[in-house]
């Protein structure tokens, strides 16, 4: 067994992580069959009160939403991670937040799959995006991992192939400066953008875990985007303004009149 006591960051600096990683083969998504139908929801994210209000939490943060919102299971130790058991409406879903640290995700994501034979269609990871605006939501289906150091680690261990849920934070401006900015927590600014899409992603999950992507995106967007009413009353127009009373005629006094008479 091979151990390592330190590992780079995602933002370029060494930490402490005290850890045995067994020797583990290539991931062949063909061996893997559904445990008893099976679903995993992956939150991507660093553990400790540090880290918990960061923009690179959200997966954390999203998956939080969906065991509170949804009765799940208190949340326990395990695969190198937390876990969470429960029900999306037909579905059984576990959810994990790897405590690897985010360069490390792929070594629970790897402990809870090998463990429950999960196929890689059946996985889906929520994750930071910074190539998105503030509050949008992204489905995709395998694909690179755009930097993203998380999905570049569960890349090594599973390949491409599995589902990803992309949660915008936006771009500081300049690629120096998102190591600060992606492990800074939201703005007070931000919180009610991050509430909606939250709760959108609470309200969707059921349809995620059928494999129905358009209800999830519908489901966010209904919270994120809520449709005008096209019954609502119109504007009463504004009454125009009355017109001014005329001014009364000059009272003509008798020494005119008879200066008139006589023209």
């Amino acid at each position: 067994m091979k151990c390592n006591n330190l590992f780079w960051s995602r933002v370029g600096t060494i930490r402490p992580a005290l850890y045995c990683r067994p020797p583990q083969g290539i991931y062949n998504p063909q061996s893997a069959q559904r445990w008893g139908g099976m679903k995993l929801f992956v939150g991507l994210g660093n553990p400790g009160a540090k880290y918990a209000g960061n923009r690179h939490n959200i997966g954390f943060m999203a998956l939080d939403r969906i065991a509170a919102d949804h009765g799940f299971a208190p949340w326990r130790r395990g695969y190198q991670g937390q876990v969470s058991e429960g029900r999306l409406g037909a579905e059984k879903v576990l959810l994990l937040k790897p405590e690897t640290f985010m360069n490390l995700s792929g070594q629970s994501v790897r402990a809870a799959v090998d463990f429950f034979k999960i196929g890689l269609a059946d996985i889906t990871v929520f994750h930071d995006e910074l190539d998105l605006a503030p509050g949008k939501c992204r489905v995709k289906q395998g694909g690179g991992h755009a930097g993203h150091n998380g999905l570049r680690s569960i890349h090594a261990h599973l390949g491409e192939a599995y589902g990803r849920v992309r949660l915008g934070i936006g771009h500081p401006g300049h690629k120096d400066a998102v190591a600060d900015y992606v492990l800074h927590d939201f703005a007070k600014a931000e919180q009610d953008w991050l509430d909606d899409l939250l709760r959108g992603i609470s309200d969707g999950a059921p349809a995620l875990a059928m494999g129905d992507g358009s209800r999830f995106m519908n489901a966010v967007a209904l919270r994120t985007a809520p449709p005008r009413s096209s019954t609502s009353a119109e504007k009463p127009a504004k009454a125009a303004k009355p017109a001014p009373p005329a001014e009364p005629a000059a009272e003509i006094s008798p020494l005119a009149k008879l200066k008139d008479f006589f023209r």
